[in-house]
């Protein structure tokens, strides 16, 4: 079941619990051109993204009064939603060099699009809505600060893919667990689950990716450079954070910062 497709039911509670998939198919190589261009190809989808933002704030208000009332998000909203989050995460799989090919303006991407993101409705627990807000704080701090380590370095990520014609591995592997970790996150907030948002270092105990997925996320297992990439931008979104933090009154953040909170 993908970006949105419903499915209501009761869930038991033998049922492992279900983390937000991402799967992303890893090219074996990119167009130099667009990667130059990659910012500049993408501005039609920032701008559309930036008014179904404004639509998805309402949605998720909407949808939070009624998950209180009925356990769950009502059909519309989730599948606007779950719809809208596969959009902005093909968006910013294309924007952060996982997939050269250009993302569709759709929330129904054609089948072999290499960026699909997998939810399931299911009942949430009320109490957790509830206090959703401040529940995911943590989460959030954890998202703030790999987010903002990646695009800390990105023209450094953007000049070595420019040049070698694809992103090494051991960079792919901790940009996909970033922009996995923000997909479950917004997932989490926007109450399209009710899982936590877990993974940022990889899928534990999965050595081995199931022959024919075909997707290089699915389970996502980082080698020990991949991780060290992660912890890399960690450490420069805290760095970051500082530094603004302590910089001069009228100092902001930079655009780029901005887009992607």
């Amino acid at each position: 079941m993908a970006d949105g497709q419903w499915s209501p039911g009761h869930v038991s509670p033998e049922v492992p619990e279900f983390q937000p998939v991402l799967d992303v198919v890893e090219p074996a190589r990119q167009r130099r051109l667009t990667v130059l261009l990659r910012f500049l190809l993408l501005l039609p989808h920032f701008v559309v993204l930036f008014f179904l933002s404004i639509v998805a704030a309402v949605m998720v208000v909407v949808g939070w009064f009624s998950a209180l009332v009925l356990g769950r998000l009502p059909e519309p909203v989730f599948r606007f939603l779950a719809g809208r989050l596969g959009y902005q995460t093909r968006v910013l799989a294309n924007e952060m060099l996982l997939v050269d090919r250009y993302p569709p303006f759709s929330f129904s991407p054609p089948g072999d699009y290499p960026v699909r993101v997998e939810v399931r409705p299911t009942e949430l627990n009320r109490l957790a809505v509830l206090f959703r807000l401040f529940l995911m704080v943590p989460a959030l701090v954890v998202q703030a600060l790999a987010v903002t380590g990646w695009f800390a370095l990105s023209f450094v990520w953007w000049l070595v893919t420019l040049i070698l014609g694809r992103m090494p591995k051991p960079l792919f592997e901790a940009t996909a667990a970033t922009l996995r970790y923000q997909m479950r996150f917004e997932a989490y907030a926007s109450m399209l689950t009710p899982a936590y948002p877990k993974g940022l270092f990889g899928d534990d105990g999965l050595p081995v990716v199931p022959f024919g997925t075909g997707s290089a996320t699915r389970p996502l297992v980082l080698s020990r450079a991949g991780g060290l990439f992660v912890v890399l931008f960690l450490v420069l979104g805290l760095a970051s954070s500082v530094t603004w933090s302590t910089a001069p009154y009228g100092d902001e953040p930079s655009d780029t910062y901005r887009l992607h909170r």
